[in-house]
């Protein structure tokens, strides 16, 4: 008989959020792989649960899976957790259950907290097409790509803040995407110091300019119809590209500004680059042996 891995949601702050399916699962499993196996036994303790546990994090994760799944096809009941909200949102858990989906184990989720949808439906912003984006890139081209591409976004987008770098977050978001654009804030969801700080983004950004503290989460109104427009056409952005490199910039260094600017990918660009240069090389070719003919 096989195993079942049971993805459980758990408490994002607020213990009494744990849902009473979550409870029997987490009192009844063979074993149960946490992110934290510390911050899971306090879980465990104030249900009452003896359940022996398993550390099964990023760095680790990809060494467990022989393991794990040796258990589960020997018919093992376990159960993933993270350390609060719902594994792999922006948690490990990811190629655990890839490697499980691929192998014909049986997957059941145990749904409940979730601080990306607590924030949404707090926020008061549009949830009709909302997009989850994580964790902002910490530095270089794939953050300045990522930011472009928010500028764009039409849909509402949660993000989730570092307390470390939340300030740096809303000052570059405010830069990129707009001060003016709306956004919501919510910082220590469902616990003793929960916060909702509304407003724009210079207005966030303006607020916790000083530093920030706790789990923040942000939501972030979608780009208002006809403000941004379409994403630039790819013709055009080789058009500016052009621009750029008669000027005397080179074409790499044109491409990933342009590429950037516009949210798009600048390895797509670059090749449209190119593809340009050789169709008005066949054209320059052709159009010259028929200047001989004549």
């Amino acid at each position: 008989m096989e195993g079942t891995l049971s993805v459980v949601s758990t408490p994002i702050g607020n213990l009494d959020d744990l849902t009473l399916r979550a409870v029997e699962v987490l009192r009844s499993a063979d074993l149960i792989l946490a992110e934290d196996t510390r911050r899971t036994g306090r879980l465990l303790a104030h249900i009452g649960s003896e359940v022996p546990q398993r550390s099964l994090h990023e760095h680790n994760e990809e060494h467990r899976l022989e393991e794990v799944l040796a258990r589960l096809h020997g018919g093992e009941q376990l159960a993933l957790v993270s350390d609060a909200g719902t594994p792999t949102v922006s948690d490990p858990g990811y190629r655990l259950l890839a490697a499980c989906a691929g192998a014909g184990v049986r997957i059941v989720p145990i749904p409940g907290a979730s601080a990306g949808l607590a924030a949404l439906v707090v926020s008061g912003l549009p949830t009709d097409r909302v997009v989850l984006d994580g964790f902002l890139p910490r530095k270089g081209a794939p953050r300045r790509e990522r930011l472009a591409a928010l500028a764009l976004e039409p849909r509402t987008s949660v993000l989730f803040l570092s307390p470390h770098r939340g300030a740096q977050d809303l000052a570059d978001l405010a830069e990129v995407v707009g001060a003016d654009r709306p956004a919501v804030l919510c910082r220590e969801l469902t616990k003793l110091h929960e916060e909702v700080l509304r407003g724009t983004l210079g207005a966030l950004r303006d607020r916790v300019a000083e530093g920030v503290r706790g789990e923040l989460t942000l939501v972030l109104a979608g780009a208002p119809a006809g403000e941004h427009g379409p994403r630039a056409a790819l013709e055009q952005l080789v058009e500016e590209v052009a621009e750029r490199a008669a000027a005397g910039e080179g074409t790499k260094a044109a491409v990933a500004a342009v590429a950037t600017a516009h949210g798009r990918s600048k390895r797509e660009l670059y090749q449209a680059v190119l593809d340009r240069r050789a169709d008005a090389a066949d054209g320059a070719s052709s159009g010259g042996g028929a200047a001989d003919a004549d």
